[in-house]
């Protein structure tokens, strides 16, 4: 498919999606989010991809916020729907996605786009990455679910005052609060991120699967991880690549896993 605001290339069984509106620092409008969501659906469905990698075009944004203009005239009922529409169609998406998204976070992630990376399972980012979520500063919270996501990756403390004072965070102060896994030079970025979804392309989808499922299950209401994670465990016994992996490991040789 042609998208409007999408660049994608497919090698080695890494799909990497890069968003294209560098006069706008890749901000999210209604027709990013739309492309994104029918790439990522695509992609998830694409026997030939492992792996996805997200990132902004140029040098100065991930994703620099939300389009503003598309929203400023807006209800309360169309807040809401607003915020719900993107939540089902993109980000929810990507978090529950079966197999694993990783954020290269090369510039600025602000408001609409540090959710876009929250999203994600991973963040790595650049040096010259800054982090936030500056919606009250126009009389608006997070509605991408970052009031969620951001408390479960960085404590409920740190969250609650970088939303409430509205501040910017660096590549280095997001690795320490554990906001992303490492930081790495700006012309290092999308190889060091290539190189992880290497090592993960190397192991049983099929298990990848049910360990992101399993993962997400003890931060959703009414879910019982432990027994999300026993019953996923217990189908992995059933695949072709838990008998290619036991018997790879006892004859000593690298397994070839089909994800069946």
């Amino acid at each position: 498919m042609n998208y409007e605001n999408l660049l994608i290339s497919i090698e080695e069984k890494i799909a990497t999606v890069t968003i294209n509106r560098p006069t706008k620092l890749n901000a999210l409008n209604k027709a990013t989010i739309s492309d994104l969501s029918k790439a990522i659906k695509l992609l998830g469905k694409n026997d030939d991809v492992r792996v996805i990698i997200l990132t902004g075009f140029g040098e100065k944004a991930f994703v620099a916020g939300a389009d503003i203009s598309e929203f400023a005239n807006y209800t309360i009922i169309e807040g809401a729907q607003l915020a719900a529409e993107g939540q089902e169609k993109l980000f929810d998406h990507i978090e529950n996605l079966k197999k694993p998204v990783i954020a290269a976070v090369n510039g600025f992630a602000l408001g609409g786009g540090l959710e876009l990376a929250m999203a994600c399972h991973f963040r790595v980012a650049s040096d010259n990455a800054k982090m936030g979520l500056p919606e009250v500063t126009l009389g608006l919270i997070p509605g991408y679910g970052g009031t969620q996501r951001l408390p479960q990756l960085v404590g409920k403390g740190r969250a609650m005052e970088m939303i409430m004072t509205a501040a910017m965070i660096s590549a280095e102060e997001a690795k320490q609060y554990g906001l992303v896994n490492h930081v790495v030079p700006q012309s290092e970025l999308l190889a060091f991120t290539t190189t992880i979804a290497q090592k993960i392309i190397k192991n049983a989808p099929f298990a990848i699967n049910k360990a992101i499922k399993a993962i997400n299950a003890n931060y959703k209401d009414g879910k019982d991880g432990f027994e999300t994670e026993i019953k996923s465990f217990g189908k992995c016994f059933g695949t072709q690549d838990f008998k290619e992996g036991t018997t790879a490991f006892l004859e000593k040789r690298k397994a070839e896993f089909t994800g069946k």
